[in-house]
């Protein structure tokens, strides 16, 4: 792995949300260095922005917003870059989880890739538990647990998950009787009990709850 890094220009993250909920959307997230990460200076750069990050599941919903604030930062700095795309529960109900994954995951990391003004064979892919890069991103590595073995997946996991909870706090609003800005869409004891005292909602995944 280390000589596909020292030879690719930009080191990407990949990582998914939102993958067990019985409501809302599956969301992926591409997290893009925009320096070189293998340089001192972009190690050192790198260091000062992100130094001891942990992937988001780690974090509390106040850690996740610092962070994300701390990414925002850095963005506006030029040194990174994110995409994070959004599948519905529709989709996911017509075309199943794998599918909806599958085409945010390509849409962001395409995303990333060309707000970079760079190409597949330009760019190291680090992708969390089972995900798969397009095969022309012929540099790429799936890793179990990536998101607490890479900062860049980490990096990925946190802006996932900050914007979903973001977009389910917004239909909490919409729809107080279901707790989504509680749970977020998973399926706890609360959500089930709403579910049954007020029935299915739109935003529910039929296929998860059938």
């Amino acid at each position: 792995m280390k000589n596909i890094r020292h030879n690719a220009r930009y080191l990407v993250g990949i990582d998914e949300v939102g993958r067990g909920p019985i409501a809302g959307p599956v969301a992926v997230g591409a997290f893009i260095f925009l320096v070189d990460s293998n340089s001192l200076d972009g190690k050192a750069a790198l260091r000062r922005h992100f130094r001891g990050v942990k992937e988001s599941k780690q974090l509390s919903e106040a850690k996740r917003e610092e962070w994300f604030a701390k990414i925002l930062e850095a963005q506006r700095l030029g040194l990174v870059d994110f995409a994070v795309t959004f599948m519905s529960e529709k989709v996911i109900d017509s075309k199943g989880l794998s599918f909806a994954i599958r085409t945010a995951l390509e849409k962001s990391l395409r995303i990333v890739v060309s707000e970079a003004s760079s190409v597949p064979e330009e760019c190291t892919v680090l992708l969390d538990g089972g995900l798969k890069a397009p095969t022309d991103f012929i540099h790429q590595e799936t890793i179990i647990k990536g998101d607490a073995k890479e900062a860049v997946i980490a990096l990925a996991s946190i802006c996932a998950k900050v914007l979903r909870d973001r977009r389910m706090r917004l239909h909490a609003k919409k729809h107080p009787n279901y707790g989504f800005d509680i749970h977020k869409g998973y399926g706890t004891k609360a959500h089930y009990v709403a579910i049954r005292s007020h029935g299915m909602l739109p935003l529910h995944r039929k296929s998860f709850l059938n």
